[in-house]
C-alpha cells in the first residue's frame, strides 16, 4: 500500500510539474493558446525571428497605426500592410494582446510574479501591449487617463525586471 501511495504521489508530482511548466506561458497571453478558426493550428505567431524582423517591427510601429472605435489596430501604410509579417502583426495586435484595462492589469500582475525570463514571444507581446496602453493613455482623459498611465508604468516595470532578471538573482 505504501509503495502504491508513493508511486501515485511521484506520478502526480511529475504530471503537475510538466503541466505547470507547459501552461505557465499560456497564462500570460491566453488568447495565443486558442485555435484559429481558419486553420488547424494554434493562434501563436511570433514576429521577431531575425534582426530584419526586429527592424520591420520597428517600421510597423513608426508607420502610422490606425486604431478604430472597436480598438482594431491596422497599419496605414499600404505597402507595409501588404507584407506577410504585417498579417502576423495584425493577428498579434488584434487577437492576442489584451485590450481592456482589466485584462492589462491582470497581465501586469502575472508578469510581476513571473519566476523566470520571458520567452521572446511573450516579451514582444508585452511590448505591443505597452504600445497599445500608451496610445489609450494619450487618448483618454481624467480618471481613465490615470488608469491607463498606471498600467503603462506597471508594464514598463515588468519589462525592466525581465531585462534585469539575470542580474537580480542573488548568488547562492
Amino acid at each position: 500500500m505504501l509503495w502504491k501511495t508513493l508511486l501515485l504521489l511521484l506520478f502526480y508530482y511529475s504530471a503537475h510539474a510538466t503541466v505547470t511548466h507547459r501552461w505557465s506561458r499560456a497564462m500570460l497571453f491566453p488568447a495565443a493558446q486558442r485555435f484559429k478558426r481558419s486553420s488547424a493550428g494554434f493562434l501563436n505567431p511570433v514576429l521577431q525571428n531575425s534582426l530584419e524582423d526586429v527592424v520591420l517591427l520597428y517600421e510597423f510601429l513608426l508607420a502610422e497605426l490606425d486604431i478604430d472605435k472597436g480598438q482594431r489596430i491596422s497599419i496605414k501604410d499600404e505597402e507595409l500592410a501588404s507584407l506577410r509579417k504585417a498579417a502576423e502583426f495584425d493577428t498579434i495586435c488584434n487577437e492576442i494582446i489584451p485590450k481592456s484595462i482589466t485584462e492589462i492589469r491582470r497581465l501586469s500582475s502575472r508578469l510581476s510574479s513571473y519566476p523566470r525570463v520571458l520567452k521572446k514571444e511573450d516579451f514582444e507581446r508585452t511590448v505591443l501591449t505597452m504600445v497599445y496602453t500608451a496610445y489609450r493613455a494619450a487618448q483618454s482623459q481624467g480618471h481613465q487617463k490615470d488608469a491607463w498611465a498606471e498600467s503603462f508604468v506597471n508594464l514598463y516595470k515588468a519589462l525592466k525586471h525581465d531585462l534585469m532578471f539575470p542580474y537580480n538573482k542573488e548568488p547562492s
